[in-house]
């Protein structure tokens, strides 16, 4: 690895830990999945356009399954995670969901896209569940608390484990460009909780005007 893609990659290291440590801080819910949803398919907008137009991809019933399936499982991952940060701590589930994805994703891979594993591979799973052990603090962490982060945490790693490998498929074998792919996954998850986002803002609102209305 040349010394930029090092940086590259640390970067994005830097980058996603910040985004979850700002999602444990706000506290939020569906209303903040569906706002991030909505600006990312605002922002890349011009993007997926372009790429519609140059490589012309072809989408039958196969890839619009996966990409819909996607789009599902990622939901499934955001919620999951966000509930585990609002119920359990972030120095527990976000190790955990992060460590037992790729040990997972590479399972899957084995099992269904017919991938072989090699010792350095399974090493490196023993190097990432002994991780994992390490950060968790073993038996001697509260058992309430503990035993929330990890069940967060591991649901979340499954979800990670399961798009991981399904979007590899979609992008490998079905040849659906990957930001195409995550374009449309971040446009299902923004129709699907438009309804929870209306609600929550007509909530809001009807709060807002109780509380000028009592200070006036």
């Amino acid at each position: 690895m040349t010394s930029l893609g090092l940086f590259l990659v640390l970067a994005a290291a830097v980058c996603h830990a910040t985004w979850n440590y700002f999602v444990k801080r706000i506290n939020g819910g569906p209303e903040l999945i569906w706002l991030f949803s909505v600006l990312s398919i605002i922002i890349l907008f011009p993007v997926a356009i372009g790429i519609v137009i140059v490589e012309k991809p072809a989408f039958g019933i196969a890839q619009l399954a996966f990409i819909a399936g996607s789009a599902m499982l990622h939901l499934g991952y955001f919620l999951l995670l966000q509930t585990g940060y609002c119920k359990g701590d972030l120095s527990l589930v976000y190790p955990t969901a992060r460590a037992t994805g790729p040990v997972l994703s590479t399972s899957f891979a084995i099992l269904f896209l017919g991938e072989t594993v090699t010792p350095l591979m399974a090493a490196g799973a023993a190097i990432v569940i002994f991780g994992v052990l390490m950060l968790t603090g073993g038996i001697r962490r509260r058992a309430d608390n503990l035993s929330a982060s990890l069940l967060f945490g591991l649901g979340a790693g499954f979800l990670i484990g399961s798009y991981t490998a399904w979007d590899a498929y979609a992008v490998s074998a079905l040849l659906v460009p990957p930001l195409l792919l995550d374009y449309v996954s971040s446009v299902g998850r923004a129709v699907l909780l438009a309804p929870v986002a209306t609600a929550i803002a007509r909530l809001s609102a009807g709060i807002g005007a109780n509380i000028e209305a009592a200070l006036s």
